[in-house]
C-alpha cells in the first residue's frame, strides 16, 4: 500500500474537482481541522479563483481538469458530464500523484476518478457528497433538472416518464467511469448514484433532519454542513444598524445560471427591500445605485445572517450556509444537484424554489413577497438552523479520519451500492 512510514506525520491528499467553487471551498474548511503537527496536508485541484485559497497552508498540486464551463453546458444538455478519455487521463495523473505524494487517505469532491484511481493504488478514499444523491435517500420522486426539452413540452409532462427512463439514465450515466474501472480489473458500479457515492468513507455535508436516509451501510455518515466565505469585510452600509428596509442577499454563485439575475433585480427592486448581489467575480448584468448594491464578494454569513431571505440557485453550498445562519432561501434550481438540495428545502418549508429555467420576474415577486410576508418560513429556517448547529463537521472529520487511521481500514475494490460496507 502507497503511504508513509508509521513515523512521519500521515499524508492527507484532498482532491477537488474544480468544476464549481463549492467543490474545492468544502475541502478546504475540512483540511483546516486537521493538526499540522499529525498530518501533512496536500490539495489537489484545477485552476480556481485564488481567494478561496487565501491564508490556507496546504501543499499544492495541480490536476488535469475539464473547463467548468464544458462540463456545467453538458449537464444543462443532459449529457455525460465525462467521456472515458477524459476519465481516464484523469486517473492516470492521479496514479502519478500519489506516487509523488505517498498519500495515507485521499479525500474527494466530485472527482469521480478516484473510484478508480483510489483502489488500484490502494489509497483509502474519503468521498464527500450530499445524502440526496444517496441510494438509500427518502425522496418522493426525483425532481426534472432545467433541460432545452422543456422549452417544447411541460415540465408536468416529463416528469410522468421519468420513472420509464431513469433506469437507463442512471445506468448511462455511469458507463464511462464503469469501462475505466474494467481496464485495472475492478468491477462495475453500475448505477449513477453508486458512482457519485464510491468510497471507502462516505460523508454527507448535510443533517439528517434535512436530507433523510433509511439503511445505508454504516461507512456511511452525516458529517453536518460544511460553510466557507471568503476573508472580505462585509460593507459598514450593510450592517443590521443601519436603519431601513430588510435586506435580501443575492448571490447566484459558481455555477447558478447568470441568466436569471436581471428579472430576480427586476422583481427585488419593486418590493421595499434593500438587496446586496455577490456576483462571484462572473460577468453579471447587475447595476449598482439606489436599493441595488453590487460587489464580487460578500461574507456569505455574515450575508445570510443580515438578511431577511437569500436569493441563490439553491445547490447545498450558499442554501445551507443560509439555513444554518436561520435565514430562508429564495431557490433558483437548474440542475439537478440544485432541484434535489431544494427540493430538501422546500420539504422543511424552509424557502421556495422558482425554476430557473424561463423564470420571470412576477414569479420570482410572488416568492419574494411570500418570504418577506410570511413567518412560517423564517420559524422553519430556524428550526433547521437548530438542527445543523448540533453538528460540528471540522471536528467530526478530524475525528472519523484518525479513527480511519487508527484502525487499519480494509481496503478493497469499491463496491457497488447495495454491498456490504467496506470500513
Amino acid at each position: 500500500m502507497i503511504g508513509s512510514t508509521p513515523l512521519a506525520r500521515r499524508r492527507i491528499l484532498f482532491c477537488a474537482e474544480s468544476i464549481t467553487l463549492s467543490q474545492v471551498v468544502r475541502l478546504l474548511v475540512l483540511s483546516r481541522a486537521l493538526d499540522r503537527d499529525v498530518y501533512e496536508v496536500h490539495f489537489a485541484a484545477g485552476a480556481f479563483d485564488e481567494t478561496c485559497f487565501a491564508g490556507s497552508d496546504v501543499v499544492r498540486h495541480v490536476i488535469p481538469t475539464v473547463k467548468a464551463a464544458t462540463v456545467l453546458r453538458r449537464v444543462g444538455w443532459g449529457c455525460r458530464p465525462y467521456g472515458r478519455p477524459t476519465l481516464r487521463r484523469y486517473v492516470q495523473s492521479e496514479l502519478a500523484l500519489f506516487a509523488r505524494v505517498r498519500p495515507d487517505v485521499v479525500v474527494g469532491d466530485f472527482r469521480l476518478s478516484l473510484a478508480v484511481s483510489a483502489p488500484v493504488a490502494r489509497v483509502p478514499y474519503v468521498n464527500l457528497v450530499n445524502a440526496y444523491w444517496s441510494p438509500w435517500a427518502a425522496r418522493d420522486r426525483w425532481p426534472v433538472p432545467d433541460h432545452p426539452v422543456l422549452s417544447l413540452l411541460a415540465v408536468e409532462t416529463v416528469e410522468r416518464h421519468v420513472g420509464t427512463v431513469l433506469p437507463w439514465m442512471r445506468r448511462h450515466f455511469a458507463a464511462p467511469l464503469d469501462a475505466v474501472r474494467a481496464e485495472y480489473g475492478l468491477p462495475p458500479l453500475g448505477d449513477l448514484l453508486a458512482m457519485l457515492t464510491a468510497g471507502d468513507l462516505v460523508l454527507h455535508p448535510d443533517v439528517p433532519e434535512l436530507v433523510p436516509t433509511s439503511g445505508q451501510p454504516a461507512h456511511h455518515r452525516y458529517l453536518g454542513s460544511v460553510s466557507w466565505s471568503p476573508a472580505v469585510p462585509i460593507p459598514v452600509s450593510f450592517r443590521a444598524a443601519e436603519p431601513g428596509p430588510p435586506w435580501v442577499y443575492v448571490t447566484l454563485g459558481s455555477s447558478g445560471d447568470l441568466d436569471t439575475l436581471p428579472a430576480v433585480l427586476e422583481a427585488l427592486v419593486t418590493l421595499p427591500v434593500r438587496v446586496m448581489v455577490a456576483t462571484a467575480d462572473r460577468r453579471a448584468q447587475a447595476c449598482a445605485g439606489g436599493a441595488l448594491h453590487v460587489t464580487s464578494y460578500l461574507p456569505g454569513d455574515e450575508a445570510a445572517r443580515l438578511a431577511a431571505f437569500v436569493v441563490c440557485n439553491g445547490g447545498s453550498s450558499t442554501a445551507y450556509q443560509a439555513l444554518y445562519e436561520g435565514t430562508p432561501v429564495l431557490g433558483l434550481p437548474a440542475n439537478l444537484d440544485q432541484h434535489l438540495a431544494m427540493a430538501a428545502i422546500v420539504r422543511r418549508g424552509a424557502g421556495i424554489g422558482v425554476r430557473a429555467q424561463g423564470a420571470r420576474a412576477t414569479a420570482i415577486r410572488e416568492a419574494a413577497s411570500a418570504l418577506l410576508c410570511r413567518d412560517g418560513f423564517a420559524e422553519a429556517a430556524r428550526a433547521v438552523a437548530a438542527d445543523m448547529r448540533r453538528y460540528d463537521a471540522q471536528a467530526g472529520f478530524a475525528a472519523r479520519l484518525s479513527t480511519m487511521l487508527g484502525g487499519g481500514i480494509r481496503i478493497e475494490p469499491t463496491r457497488a451500492a447495495g454491498g456490504e460496507s467496506c470500513a
